[in-house]
């Protein structure tokens, strides 16, 4: 039998994504959900999920919004307006600009505050967005540190996890005008080896006027909330005996 982990990133992000997130878990089929710990809309986020057993892990974040860290500790990823340095500037780096005792700091200091919060550990961590050794390099002393579940990048390929090879789809950060977001979770459940693991990475919500300004995956988010909850889809699954896992199954 085919282990499927699906995972939604960003609660927080927005209140509209948000939205999108909670239905996903309350009418479909993500288990595990990464939330965004800097973000303004984080408490909102959380108490849509308040009430389900979904599987929660630190989504850290450090290209949008405000640091949970004094920005003048951590200036190789910050801006003159002490926020966060975007997405853009990363991938049009040349280099990873990305200071290894800065970023640690950051991600320690959203740890500190998913305790504060949710009086747990998060049940894994994770990084969203960037591509920076440096960053990944953070995560993993962080995780080390404090026992948590690391669950590397990848948007399409092999990870490991907790000692556990895990088959990983992300297609959904650069999507062509013709993704759909059924064939892509399709595509991971074929790829993935009889009785192995295997994980689909996804980004449901609703777009409000913050993720228009601020984030250029919009139209997949809702196309994915549609999908994730069909009923046709968890029946797909079932017919595939495919069974649905979260993190800590890993």
């Amino acid at each position: 039998m085919k282990k499927l982990l699906v995972r939604a990133d960003d609660l927080g992000y927005s209140e509209g994504v948000n939205y999108g997130i909670a239905k996903s878990v309350k009418e479909g089929i993500i288990g595990s959900v990464g939330v965004m710990m800097n973000m303004p809309a984080v408490s909102h986020g959380l108490m849509l999920l308040k009430d389900t057993d979904v599987c929660l892990g630190q989504h850290t974040n450090i290209s949008v919004g405000k640091p949970l860290t004094d920005p003048s500790l951590i200036p190789s990823i910050t801006n003159e307006k002490g926020e966060f340095k975007s997405s853009k500037e990363y991938r049009q780096a040349k280099v990873d600009f990305v200071v290894l005792d800065e970023v640690i700091l950051e991600i320690e200091a959203q740890y500190k505050r998913y305790i504060e919060l949710m009086g747990e550990k998060p049940h894994y961590i994770d990084g969203h967005a960037i591509a920076s050794d440096n960053f990944f390099k953070g995560l993993e002393i962080v995780a080390q540190k404090y026992g948590l579940k690391y669950s590397p990048f990848s948007m399409e390929g092999e990870v490991e996890i907790n000692h556990k090879q895990v088959r990983i789809n992300m297609e959904t950060i650069a999507p062509d005008m013709d993704y759909n977001p059924f064939e892509s979770l399709k595509k991971t459940v074929e790829q993935a080896d009889k009785g192995g693991y295997c994980m689909f990475v996804c980004h449901p919500g609703y777009l409000d006027g913050f993720i228009l300004r601020n984030s250029s995956l919009t139209l997949p988010r809702p196309m994915e909330v549609d999908m994730l909850c069909d009923p046709r889809t968890r029946k797909w699954l079932e017919e595939l005996n495919v069974e649905l896992i979260t993190y800590d199954d890993l």
